[in-house]
């Protein structure tokens, strides 16, 4: 007999699978010793009052052993000499595309500027090394986009677009832990997910895709109004197009512009990384100077506030984590977090950011506008740190006063930082108001606006900075048929979920084309 219960029990129920049987046969009255197996369907933690609870649904097994998987497999059958499509880029959105269109029996043609995510490795270590960027394989190019090695976070508020079970799952069949199916806020981990990405290829090519490295598309292959393929290097690949480039190639956006093919400047949010003692945050957000303790993770927050009329907020929190370089050209400086998977690092560091509109830069008639806001304030930000990855930084509470840091406390930003009055060159719509969110924060939550915190700029790849302008319905760019702009570097995803789910849909619109191809 199964069955399935809502339960709030105690941190160290939660973590302790004899204990929770025990609290379960207490609670629900059957003899624990029948109890043969508990498995947690979902978790969550409220940590809203002085006791901290952990809130679980759980499957009890009774006389009776698990017989069903813990994750739903999807079949991916050979598809060597079936039509293909080609797939420009292999982050999430490229990725999930290509393997969902193995499902409908179409053979995907990845193409990937950057390295494999093996080599991909070592230019990263490179950059606090050599205080260099490589164009072409960073923290945003390359295998696997720029969450492989930017945490591995996979929480979205975005339900309504698509299946986000099925996406956990294709993970987990790729080696993810299946706690992802689980925890509330799921994570897989920056140490963990390559091997999981790697995976992901491997099914790719074993069922007859293709996936090309270092492999740059130049343009498209337009015949009137129809793309027929893409250009990278001297080859052609035939097939239609679906551009998954991420949120950072700029190159790719200025082609699309020189082109007159249909874009339009988008909102982002730009601001620093925020970074304090995982303790203090601890201590914080569970009521208690013994912080954690020994069975609760590295704690989370989420901060928002309405300050001019804009949103400031706290994005991509990194429990226990790092901060890292994430500029993909020379002469850039920009920052992201990360975390292991067992979020163990003495840091913890999120992205607060402003929102800025379309309308908040001047030159409307520029749709690229967005994009060069962003490179103006990353070489701005260069030039603040001595033109090297040395990040300039400066103490919270200094930053919200207007003084000056004249230390900084220690960072897990490797390539180092430098005091700099971020008050003082930021833009104002900027600093004014991170600097009035942060007194608000500070209240809600007493002891987090300190100078034992540090901000670390510029936060500035929170989003693309264009939309490539498609139909609602199929997919397609609103002119060229054969083309499906999909993910964040879209303008259509904001994260590895969201961006997977908007490849498996572009992968199925693709195969409705091509089933009833007009070009």
């Amino acid at each position: 007999m199964t069955s399935e219960y809502q339960i709030r029990v105690l941190p160290q129920v939660a973590a302790n699978e004899q204990q929770l049987k025990a609290w379960l046969a207490d609670e629900y009255g059957f003899d624990v010793r029948t109890c043969n197996s508990v498995r947690i369907l979902k978790r969550s933690i409220d940590a809203r009052q002085r006791t901290i609870f952990v809130n679980l649904k759980v499957r009890v097994y009774i006389n009776e052993m698990p017989t069903d998987d813990e994750y739903v497999h999807t079949e991916y059958g050979d598809v060597s000499q079936r039509p293909q499509v080609i797939v420009v880029g292999a982050g999430p959105g490229g990725l999930f595309a290509a393997l969902r269109l193995i499902e409908l029996g179409f053979r995907p043609v990845v193409l990937e500027r950057g390295k494999n995510v093996h080599d991909r490795k070592k230019d990263l270590a490179a950059i606090s090394r050599t205080q260099q960027v490589d164009p072409e394989s960073n923290y945003c190019f390359g295998e696997g986009g720029a969450g492989a090695y930017s945490d591995g976070k996979l929480y979205t508020r975005s339900k309504k677009r698509g299946n986000i079970d099925k996406i956990l799952n294709v993970f987990c069949q790729h080696g993810a832990s299946t706690a992802i199916l689980a925890d509330a806020h799921p994570h897989i981990g920056t140490d963990r997910l390559p091997k999981v990405i790697e995976a992901m290829r491997n099914t790719i090519i074993s069922c007859g895709g293709e996936v090309h490295f270092q492999t740059k598309m130049t343009q498209l292959i337009v015949h009137g109004d129809c793309v027929v393929g893409a250009v990278a290097g001297e080859r052609e690949y035939r097939g239609p197009v679906i551009l998954a480039t991420g949120h950072s190639a700029r190159d790719v956006y200025r082609y699309l512009a020189e082109a007159k093919i249909e874009i339009e400047a988008k909102g982002i949010a730009v601001g620093v990384r925020l970074e304090h003692p995982s303790e203090l945050i601890d201590q914080i957000q569970y009521h208690s100077r013994q912080g954690r303790g020994k069975y609760l993770p590295a704690a989370e927050y989420s901060f928002v506030i309405q300050v001019e009329g804009r949103g400031v907020y706290s994005f991509c929190m990194c429990p226990g984590g790092f901060v890292i370089p994430a500029a993909t050209d020379r002469e850039q400086i920009v920052v992201n977090g990360m975390s292991p998977a067992n979020r163990g690092t003495q840091w913890s560091n999120s992205g607060m950011v402003v929102e800025v509109r379309s309308d908040d830069v001047e030159g409307a008639d520029d749709v690229l506008r967005m994009m060069h806001f962003q490179e103006q304030l990353e070489r701005m930000c260069w030039q603040q740190g001595n033109m090297k990855q040395t990040a300039p930084a400066q103490r919270m509470a200094d930053f919200v006063n207007k003084r000056l840091s004249y230390d900084l406390p220690k960072s897990s930003y490797a390539p180092g930082l430098i005091s700099s009055p971020l008050h003082f060159w930021l833009p104002k719509m900027i600093a004014n108001r991170l600097q009035e969110g942060f007194k608000v924060f500070g209240k809600q939550a007493h002891g987090f606006l300190t100078n034992e915190a540090v901000l670390i700029a510029t936060e500035t790849r929170t989003s693309s900075p264009v939309r490539i302008l498609r139909d609602n319905m199929t997919l397609q760019h609103v002119r060229l048929q054969g083309l499906f702009p999909c993910g964040e570097g879209a303008g259509y995803a904001g994260g590895i979920v969201s961006a997977g789910v908007d490849g498996e849909r572009c992968a199925e619109m693709a195969a409705e084309y091509l089933s009833a191809k007009s070009c």
